[in-house]
């Protein structure tokens, strides 16, 4: 448990927890890929598979967790479902990412606090 929960309101550590989540929502490299696919345009399952290389199950499974997160959505066509970004500010919050990783890319490389491999 947080030493937090000792110091600050209940309320205040539900929005830090909660923006936290947010924020492991973008953390992993397959999934801010298929951000980066979406962005571009409303992609098919298969698709993002073939792009990716990666296991139409781990795909799948990432594409869950960015919807669950409010990430992306998704529209049916038939029995095909396609994905798409939720929300245009997605892609801000991409960009602002990208710009503060060029301007401490390495210092965030040498950060031993944070598990590099994720």
């Amino acid at each position: 448990m947080s030493p937090l929960v000792d110091v600050l309101p209940k309320q205040e550590i539900q929005q830090l927890q909660l923006t936290a989540k947010f924020f492991r929502g973008l953390g992993d490299p397959t999934r801010l890929k298929i951000l980066d696919l979406l962005l571009q345009r409303e992609r098919h399952v298969t698709e993002l598979v073939d792009l990716l290389r990666v296991p139409q199950g781990r795909v799948s499974s990432h594409l869950a967790c960015l919807s669950w997160c409010g990430y992306v959505t998704t529209t049916r066509q038939g029995r095909n479902r396609y994905y798409r970004v939720a929300d245009k500010r997605v892609r801000k919050i991409l960009d602002l990412a990208r710009d503060m990783v060029a301007n401490n890319a390495e210092h965030i490389w040498a950060c031993t606090r944070i598990d590099k491999s994720r």
